[in-house]
């Protein structure tokens, strides 16, 4: 095991060297790396993604058109993630998908994967869906696809959610535990304890984390978005700190990584920055988000609002990103609704989300992160 960890890591670092954009020098990574005598001044603009910094990117599908790659582009955004398609996972249909992306300019870094309710259920079936995923990670690693980012909900408790308007009649989303936390479990799902779920992802997790290292894949687990404590009678094992740190521990690999969210740090009442990184610090980040929340109660009452009108500090977020050395995807994630994206429907950047926006608002997202980015690079 410990010679397929050696030897994931080393092809991870080749993945990392050949995702960066074609034709830019390592400037922006030698400017961080002296960073402590460094002025904005001294810095030579513009300043732009390397190897040796994170990449910006926004989602797409695997049926995306060239209209919206074009409107992926015009952002100054190279990287995109999205949904895979159904397990398993074939080489040529991943490879038709990112060279499609390829073709338009843009490099494919993360796809969701998913159809493994039986494993996460613990129930008959579960043998054949990871085999399944075993599959896929392999095709994954052939085709170059550094990413494979997952969820294990038993449920999600999606009922929280409601719109709420923000600045000058803007959509924003809302989320309220408190009408929805006695909803009874679904009888298709029925209810689990804590440790049947764990017993369930550790399994999972001891089967495909050695198939991950060897093709050279990191696997990201996000966090139970809403981090609701019971979800239509069932516990949900992600949606606590404590909860992240078992998850990593149970192996210790860069191949078993999350998803950081600071929106969901703060939902739960903690510091992003310190989650960061204490995430980062292990090389288990494989995937991030970038957004920010209004948070009323911890766990149980929250707003997801623009970027600049949160508690987050955003600035301070960006900064550990460079600090831990972090280099793979950051998603400015859950647009805001701006009513201009009336007139020009179809481009869902809101993930459907009461109060969620469009190509305004994923332009809005993008904008602020890249500044944020700039102004830590010219720092």
């Amino acid at each position: 095991m410990k010679s397929d960890r050696r030897n994931f890591i080393k092809k991870s670092v080749s993945i990392t060297a050949a995702l960066s954009i074609g034709g830019l020098s390592t400037s922006a990574g030698s400017g961080i790396k002296k960073s402590k005598n460094a002025t904005p001044k001294s810095v030579k603009w513009p300043v732009t993604e390397g190897p040796d910094t994170p990449k910006l990117c926004v989602g797409g599908s695997i049926n995306s058109d060239e209209k919206q790659m074009q409107l992926i582009k015009q952002m100054g955004v190279d990287y995109v993630l999205m949904g895979g398609p159904q397990i398993p996972w074939k080489v040529e249909n991943l490879r038709s998908a990112m060279d499609k992306y390829k073709a338009n300019g843009l490099t494919v870094i993360n796809m969701m994967i998913g159809g493994h309710n039986n494993a996460i259920y613990g129930r008959e079936g579960r043998d054949e869906e990871i085999a399944k995923i075993k599959e896929s990670i392999i095709a994954a690693g052939v085709v170059g696809l550094p990413v494979i980012e997952y969820n294990w909900y038993v449920d999600r408790l999606m009922e929280g959610y409601y719109e709420k308007k923000g600045r000058g009649g803007s959509g924003i989303t809302a989320y309220d535990y408190s009408p929805v936390k006695n909803l009874p479990a679904k009888p298709e799902i029925g209810t689990y304890t804590t440790e049947q779920i764990w017993d369930n992802i550790t399994y999972f997790l001891k089967a495909v984390i050695p198939v991950a290292e060897k093709a050279g894949v990191r696997l990201a687990l996000h966090p139970n978005d809403p981090p609701a404590s019971i979800s239509h009678g069932s516990p949900q094992i992600i949606a606590t700190y404590e909860g992240w740190k078992r998850l990593l521990d149970i192996i210790k690999s860069p191949a078993n990584g999350m998803t950081f969210d600071p929106g969901v740090c703060r939902e739960m009442g903690l510091d992003p920055v310190e989650v960061l990184h204490y995430m980062g610090s292990r090389d288990q980040i494989n995937h991030a988000h970038y957004r920010n929340v209004t948070t009323r109660e911890p766990f149980n009452k929250y707003e997801e609002v623009f970027f600049d009108a949160g508690e987050v500090n955003m600035f301070a977020v960006m900064q550990e990103f460079f600090k831990v050395g972090y280099t793979r995807g950051i998603y400015p994630e859950h647009a805001r609704f701006f009513t201009r994206d009336a007139e020009f429907p179809g481009y869902a950047a809101g993930r459907g989300y009461p109060g969620g926006g469009g190509s305004t608002g994923e332009v809005f997202n993008v904008a602020y992160a890249r500044a944020m980015m700039q102004a830590v690079q010219s720092l």
